[in-house]
Order: C-alpha cells, then structure tokens, then sequence
C-alpha cells in the first residue's frame, strides 16, 4: 500500500486531507505534537469524520492510519522517504520547523537513488506557501540534493475550502480522534506545481491559471464569512448561520458577493456564472447549523483580515479598478473596525490604535487606504453610521 505523509493531525489534516489520502488507497502517516491524539490513533489505526448538515449526520472512517511525534525526526524522514504523496496542514508559522525533516526525508531518497517523484501539497493560510516550504527545505540540502529535489520533487499550492470549526472540550474529551466537517470536499491544486505525473487523488483538481481559484476562495468565501462575522457581530449574533438568516446582513452579503464578483471578472477574465454559482453554493454551506461556525471564529484576528491584501480591502480594490463603488464592501469594512470582542487581543488592539491614532491612521496603516481616496470615504461614512 502506498505511504502519505501528512504533517498536521489537526483539522484540516485530519478532517480533509486525511479522508482524500485515504479514500485514494494510501496508508496515512500523520506527524503532529499531541500524544494524547498520536496514540489514540495509533492504538485504533483509524478515526471517524462526522459528515453534518441541516439534513442530518454521516460517517466516514478513515484507516489505516498511524502517527509519528514530530519529535521523533529519524521516524519521520524515513516515513517521507517511502511516501507516495505529503502534505502540510501546520499553520503558516509552523513550516520553518517542518522543512528540516522533510529536507532530511528527501536527503534519504537522493541517497537511495529513489527515481519516483514526490509531490506535496501545501494546504497553509499563506500566498506562495509552496515556494515558501521549497525553499525552507532547500537551505538544508547540499547542491547535489537541491538538484535532486528540483528534479524528484514537486510543492503544490492549494485553496481549502471545506469548513472545520473546531470541537467542544467535551468532544474532545469522548473521543481524541473525532472531527467533524460539512460534506464539501473538492480540493483544487496549482498543476503547475506538480513534479512527474499528476497523482491520482480523490476529489482532487488540478488546475490552470490557480491564481484565479486563489482569489475566488479570499475574495468569495472568506469575503463571506467576514461580512456575516463583522455585520453579525454588530447585531449580536453568536453563530454565522444567525448572522445569514437576518435579511439584511443577508442582503449585505449579496451585495458584496456582486462588487466582489464584478472586480474579478474585470481583473481575471473568469465568467461570471461560475463565481456566481460558487457564491451560491457558499450561501448554503453557510447556512449549515450542525458546524456551529461561530461569529468569533469568523472574525477574529480583524488586523490581519483587514489588510490590503485580504478578504476585504482587495475586493474592494478589485472593484473600483473595474469603475464600481463598492458601498457594500465599505460598510463590511467598517464593521470589521467595529469588531471588539474582550477575548479577541488583536481586536482589542485595534480599538487601542483606533482611540489613539484615528480611523484616518489606522486605514492608512493596516488597510493602505489613504484618507483622500473614495474607498476611505466611503468607509468612514459606514464607520459613523455603524457607531451612532
């Protein structure tokens, strides 16, 4: 039986690449940090993923399974020497502590003259995380492996878009290995990535011109999940479905989906109806109570969210490039200024810059929106009107 490798048995490792890895005829190998779960699985060679929706609840078993500590490098490196496919499901800041043992994995394949490619998918919240991750391994291999890996080895971009919202302490506690996800499970990957032949992976696509599904699932999905977090927040909601079944927030977020849209079909050249189907299939999935996605979830961390680059503000951008005023988009804006949930520190933080600095600063620090442009306008008038 072929070997994938998966560093992270958190909630996407477990709750999504695991199922595909497995549902395409691998032995799963997972390399994480929690012995509780390590051994769990290793006692069980298996776990269950509940498949909920507003319809009612599924299983599926994932197996065989086994786990390696990420402690334990020479274990690791020799499970990614034998690997058929990898991937890394650790967080962003994590890859820096992952690349010397795939480095060392990859070592062992050069010096057993393994000809077989290896390919990985880098499932991390981060643009060009797959260069990231070639290039953190790189600084620890010698010119003649660099070679070799340049040849043998492949580092794919992905997009995730299943939804994993993290389990009760009380879940948790009944069983280590449970997770539960919405049935979504489509995978699309950058082909370019890629090293040898495409690997023949359950629900996977691979994909031309990636950059496209880059920007549909920041500036469709999470877009989404921030107008209901930030709009939802500001009406009381605790769950993001709440936020979706208010007509109003429910309006807001078609028309922001709409500017959204607009400025990737003017930026990318896409046809419309296939964000337009994709939004629509958003709108559902976000109305799955049995995932319990809360507003908190869906909101914290405003800073970084609300940055140039992300869900919001480049959506924006997109759309008066494209000659639309996105009013709708500013509002999500200001709202998102308006986040300040106590256990939130980095909204907190924010309301801090905000008392002290002004709404003018902060826009020019953390959005690059200067105080003359039309979108800061615009914000600032959705800014006042959300705080009166």
């Amino acid at each position: 039986m072929d070997v994938a490798v998966i560093f992270g048995a958190g909630n996407i490792g477990r709750g999504f690449i695991g199922q595909l890895f497995s549902e395409s005829g691998c032995e799963v190998v997972f390399v994480d940090i929690d012995r509780p779960l390590l051994e769990a699985l290793n006692a069980r060679g298996a776990y269950t993923i509940e498949l909920v929706d507003n319809e009612g609840t599924g299983e599926v078993r994932v197996g065989p399974v086994r786990a390696i500590h990420a402690g334990d490098g020479a274990a690791v490196a020799a499970a990614v020497a034998r690997a058929r496919i990898m991937a890394t499901a650790v967080g962003a800041r994590a890859l820096p502590a992952v690349a010397p043992v795939i480095a060392a994995g990859i070592r062992l394949r050069y010096e057993a003259g393994t000809p077989v490619p290896l390919n990985c998918i880098v499932c991390e919240n981060l643009k060009g995380a797959a260069g990231i991750l070639r290039d953190l391994a790189m600084e620890h291999l010698s010119s003649d492996e660099q070679a070799y890996l340049g040849d043998h080895v492949g580092f794919v971009n992905t997009v995730i878009g299943r939804m994993v919202p993290p389990l009760t302490p009380e879940m948790r506690d009944r069983d280590p290995t449970l997770i539960r996800v919405e049935p979504y499970k489509d995978l699309p990957v950058d082909r370019s990535g890629f090293v040898g032949p495409i690997p023949g992976i359950e629900a996977m696509e691979a994909c031309e011109r990636f950059e496209v599904y880059t920007a549909r699932k920041l500036y469709v999905h999470n877009c989404g999940h921030a107008v209901l977090a930030y709009l939802g927040y500001l009406q009381g909601y605790a769950y993001g479905y709440e936020a979706l079944a208010d007509p109003a927030i429910a309006a807001a977020l078609g028309e922001a989906w709409k500017e959204s849209i607009a400025g990737q079909v003017a930026h990318y050249g896409v046809e419309p109806a296939w964000l337009r189907a994709h939004a629509a299939d958003l709108r559902q999935r976000f109305g799955n109570r049995a995932l319990g996605d809360t507003v908190y979830r869906l909101g914290r961390d405003p800073i970084r969210k609300l940055g140039p680059t992300d869900r919001l503000v480049a959506p924006a951008r997109l759309a008066e490039a494209a000659g639309i005023e996105p009013r709708a988009l500013a509002r999500a804006i200001a709202a998102a200024l308006c986040f300040s949930p106590p256990a939130d520190s980095v909204a907190m933080r924010l309301q801090e810059r905000l008392a002290e600095e002004g709404l003018d600063a902060v826009l020019a620090e953390v959005c690059h929106i200067e105080p003359g442009e039309g979108l800061a306008a615009l914000i600032r008038e959705q800014y006042t009107a959300l705080r009166s």
